[in-house]
């Protein structure tokens, strides 16, 4: 059976590799699990100096697989997602993404806890929460205001309005917009592996005092909306629209 996330390691860089390309990467419950448990083993493995975190070439990840979603929506803050997404924001590693092709949903809010995002200049980014009956989760309701200022962030947020890898550079949620996903990738791989040849515990204490004024907010957050999103997920408006997705897939 294929590995839908796959692990690879390179000198001090572990790669999770989204490896879906028939469901265009879209994330399961099991996936979460796999993507959180490499994310704390790395945390915590001092030959481990960064993290990259990828799809395709040709696709990040469409974002959560909606009839695995509806089959098992997550119940609880203890779910595998809210696992992923607190071991993403408590890791003390560089985490670096590698964007091209689509990104939605929480393949978009994702990023916004990475250190550094490269994306291809036509990479599609979207979070559809709100055209899904959802509301917005991964600390987005609180990170893309400060970032974007209020009236942006309702356009992408409260519209759902997608935008191009290049917007997202211009707006500070990606480091560098690259000329394709493999120019992505390959500038995402080399800039991860630059991290081997720097003094690991003075990286590590730089991004800890970069994230910690906000760390408690965001994580605060992440619950706040967790808890609303799951309740959202049993409404009628979340019903019908997520089983009207499947319907037309």
């Amino acid at each position: 059976m294929t590995e839908a996330i796959v692990l690879e390691r390179e000198r001090g860089l572990l790669t999770l590799r989204f490896n879906r390309p028939d469901k265009k990467n879209a994330l399961t419950r099991a996936m979460y699990s796999r993507l959180a448990e490499a994310l704390k083993q790395a945390d915590s493995d001092p030959e481990i100096n960064a993290v990259l975190i990828t799809g395709s070439a040709e696709c990040f990840t469409a974002g959560n697989d909606i009839a695995d979603f509806v089959e098992q929506p997550p119940s609880d803050l203890d779910s595998p997602v809210f696992h992923f997404m607190l071991n993403l924001l408590e890791c003390r590693k560089p985490v670096v993404a590698a964007v091209a092709g689509a990104a939605v949903g929480i393949g978009t809010t994702l990023l916004l806890h990475c250190d550094l995002v490269y994306v291809a200049r036509d990479a599609r980014l979207r979070m559809p929460f709100v055209n899904l009956g959802l509301c917005p989760e991964f600390g987005s309701s609180l990170i893309l205001p400060r970032m974007q200022g209020q009236a942006k962030a309702a356009e992408l947020l409260l519209l759902g309005e997608g935008f191009s890898g290049e917007q997202a550079a211009q707006w500070g949620i990606a480091t560098e917009a690259l000329s394709s996903g493999a120019a992505a990738v390959s500038k995402a791989r080399k800039m991860a592996l630059r991290f081997d040849e720097l003094p690991a515990e003075a990286v590590r204490i730089s991004k800890q005092l970069m994230k910690a004024p906000d760390r408690e907010l965001i994580r605060q957050v992440i619950e706040e909306e967790g808890v609303l999103f799951t309740q959202r997920l049993k409404s009628p408006e979340a019903v019908a629209a997520l089983n009207g997705f499947i319907n037309r897939h």
